[in-house]
């Protein structure tokens, strides 16, 4: 698929996916990379433009992140975002110095409507600032663009070379015009045509899938969740019956969703494939007992669903590809696009083993974010409740249990977790929340039940409202309906004895426990 792309070039910011994610709401491709990429590599890759993200260091010390001039002579626009802004004014001769005053949060900035980049804008915006330093001397050919009540250059430009530099983060929610900045970089500075689409995405997407498969046989882990999901129905649409869904049943489901799977994708659903039910959740537990680390426990969890895949490929046959429903964060997250640090394994990206008995994997989603992903299975004919189901780690509810994972554990997160969607969906705020579940802590305490002492687990709660689910707010729950939850799992599921709400966001937090 020919597309115009942006690059993102990540200095460590903990805000780079949400850049790449607002390009893309503009309709034109993004893809993010490391700022240790080489500018031969960058210009093989015939960006419209790229952007520089924000990160923690000082762009002045010796050991901090940095890039050559020649970036910024390529002809090519660049667009320098809070670092990046810093970065640029260092690099081509402006001066950047620690800021007597530190900007932080909503910060109201005058900006110049004149500029291209703040087409359209409030003269006076509210934009998010998060920085020590600050940029005291423009570089020569730039002229100041914006300014706050303590930041003298909240952005700068030299408009004929097509450099742009802001001070602050137009890429976060709070910033309440940046979707509008950002627009003005890819579409009118870039001239990017917006041609980024879904319809155009899965079109081009299953003639690629087709001419890669030829006659092949694919296998893809089926989990039930929308990723997964998606996937199946791109291949499915792709391929046929050329395909086989492996749905691994691992016992780390919420409660009942393996017979509701099979009821969705199995023989009598509307989807041509051919399905696979391995019961496998004792093999599961076997291979987790004792195991407590996080990251251990997603990568035995990673390696088995390899494992069952070798074994499920040898009952059926040759099979050349291996296929999953790895998407774009999978792989930021994973440490394998981008600078930032890592943040988790997934199953399919991370823990993967080192060998693979598989011609090839195909990932027809991983360029991919969530909303896009839903976006795409609409397109694909999808039902809009499988489309917008919550969603589900890859290893399920192994990473919803702190600590060792037992028979006993899943089934106490089960029961409470059915309890509190329940009640979510009973109080009409299923539609309002972007996920929320419940999670089995490591923490028993001393309880009182029905006259008798009892020493039972904690669960918690977790209920978050997101747009990009890079970052996330804990979701407002009137308290009548969060007592009305509490009550029935204490009541209803044996060996709890306390529930617990979680009010953290991300960042710090992540919006999965583990």
């Amino acid at each position: 698929m020919k597309r115009e792309l942006v690059i993102v070039l990540d200095f460590g910011g903990q805000y780079n996916q949400l850049v790449a994610r607002r390009v893309r709401e503009s309709n034109v491709y993004c893809e993010i990379y490391s700022y240790r990429t080489d500018i031969e590599t960058i210009k093989s890759k015939n960006p419209k433009g790229i952007i520089l993200t924000g990160g923690p260091n000082s762009c002045y010390l010796e050991d901090s992140p940095t890039y050559s001039r020649e970036l910024f002579e390529l002809g090519i626009p660049v667009l320098g975002l809070c670092y990046g802004a810093q970065l640029m004014m260092h690099v081509l001769g402006g001066k950047v110095e620690r800021a007597a005053v530190r900007e932080y949060g909503k910060t109201d900035v005058m900006v110049d409507q004149s500029s291209k980049l703040f087409e359209n804008v409030s003269e006076k915006t509210v934009c998010w600032m998060s920085h020590f330093d600050y940029i005291s001397q423009v570089a020569p050919g730039f002229a100041i663009t914006a300014h706050t009540a303590d930041c003298p250059v909240a952005a700068a430009e030299n408009a004929d070379r097509n450099l742009y530099a802001i001070q602050f983060h137009p890429e976060v929610l709070h910033t309440q015009e940046g979707t509008k900045m950002l627009y003005n970089f890819v579409r009118g500075v870039c001239g990017c045509a917006g041609e980024w689409r879904m319809d155009s995405f899965v079109e081009s997407s299953i003639q690629e899938i087709r001419e890669k498969v030829g006659d092949g046989k694919v296998l893809l882990a089926l989990s039930g969740g929308v990723d997964s999901s998606v996937a199946a129905a791109l291949l499915s649409k792709a391929i046929g019956t050329q395909l086989t869904c492996v749905f691994v049943d691992h016992g780390l489901l919420r409660k009942d969703e393996g017979d509701e799977v099979e009821a969705i994708f199995g023989p009598r659903g509307n989807f041509d494939l051919n399905f696979v039910r391995v019961n496998a959740q004792q093999r599961y537990y076997d291979k987790l007992a004792g195991v407590t680390e996080p990251e251990n426990k997603r990568k035995i969890i990673g390696e088995e669903f390899i494992r069952v895949f070798e074994e499920e490929a040898k009952k059926i046959g040759a099979v050349d590809f291996l296929a999953q429903g790895t998407i774009y964060p999978d792989v930021v997250e994973s440490g394998l696009g981008g600078e930032s640090a890592v943040i988790k394994s997934h199953h399919n990206v991370g823990g993967l083993p080192d060998f693979v008995d598989f011609k090839e994997i195909i990932e027809p989603l991983r360029d991919l974010f969530k909303d896009e992903v839903r976006k795409a299975g609409l397109e694909l004919g999808l039902p809009a409740e499988l489309v917008f189901r919550q969603p589900f780690p890859g290893p399920g509810l192994g990473v919803r249990i702190i600590g060792e994972v037992t028979a006993e554990k899943v089934r106490i997160v089960q029961d409470a977790d059915a309890i509190y969607r329940e009640e979510i969906a009973k109080a009409g705020m299923d539609q309002d929340i972007n996920q929320y579940f419940a999670a089995l802590t490591n923490m028993r305490s001393v309880g009182v039940m029905g006259d008798e002492r009892t020493y039972d687990y904690a669960v918690a709660l977790r209920a978050v409202k997101t747009v990009d689910f890079m970052t996330a707010e804990a979701a407002e729950i009137p308290f009548e309906v969060l007592q009305k939850v509490m009550s029935r799992i204490i009541n209803e599921v044996k060996g709890v004895n306390r529930v617990f709400y979680d009010l953290t966001s991300k960042p710090p937090g992540t919006i999965e426990f583990e």
